[in-house]
């Protein structure tokens, strides 16, 4: 599949996943794993607490910011057996250092709570009844859904990138061996 179509899968497959049951987290990786066919539902599972903002606190960034942060370092992060040398944790760094400034270009901020406030004129207690029936109401289902899918396409988009410029030094230095 080409890269144009992927951008495409991504994010539709976030946003209908957001529609269907929400958690911006799990639905940004779930999106980004199946078009990349990644099958790793302990990464997934472990974004649960991570949607609305942390825990539904609204309190900390956006849960598909940080799905697609989990999702780049799933594939650029440091292992276990590497992380007392910190350098090798650079690249997804760097790489989630690029997806939080295109999300912020994208978004003016990203904490979850300020971004409802931009978009809703208010921030929804999704532990509250009465916030959880007003966010539908307002249409919340459908801009978070929409919000997702453009991260996930976001954070998609850098980790073809990445891959792309490491195929190309691969086959640099094998040309160089010749």
């Amino acid at each position: 599949m080409d890269k144009d179509k992927m951008l495409q899968e991504v994010y539709e497959k976030a946003k209908a996943y957001e529609l269907k049951g929400g958690n911006c987290a799990q639905c940004s990786i779930a999106a980004i794993f199946e078009v990349l066919g990644v099958n790793d539902e302990n990464v997934i599972r472990a974004a649960t607490g991570l949607a609305d903002g942390v825990g539904l606190s609204g309190d900390g960034h956006c849960g598909a910011l940080s799905g697609g942060t989990i999702a780049i370092s799933y594939f650029f992060g440091r292992k276990k057996e590497d992380m007392a040398r910190m350098g090798k944790n650079l690249k997804a760094l760097l790489l989630a250092k690029k997806l939080h400034a295109e999300f912020v270009k994208e978004f003016s901020t990203c904490r979850c709570h300020d971004i409802q406030i931009k978009q809703f004129g208010r921030f929804f207690d999704m532990c509250n009844m009465e916030d959880l029936k007003a966010a539908q109401v307002m249409g919340m289902a459908e801009q978070c859904s929409t919000l997702v899918g453009k991260v996930a396409r976001m954070a998609l988009e850098i980790i073809l990138e990445e891959r792309e410029k490491e195929a190309k030094k691969a086959k640099q230095e094998e040309l160089s061996v010749l």
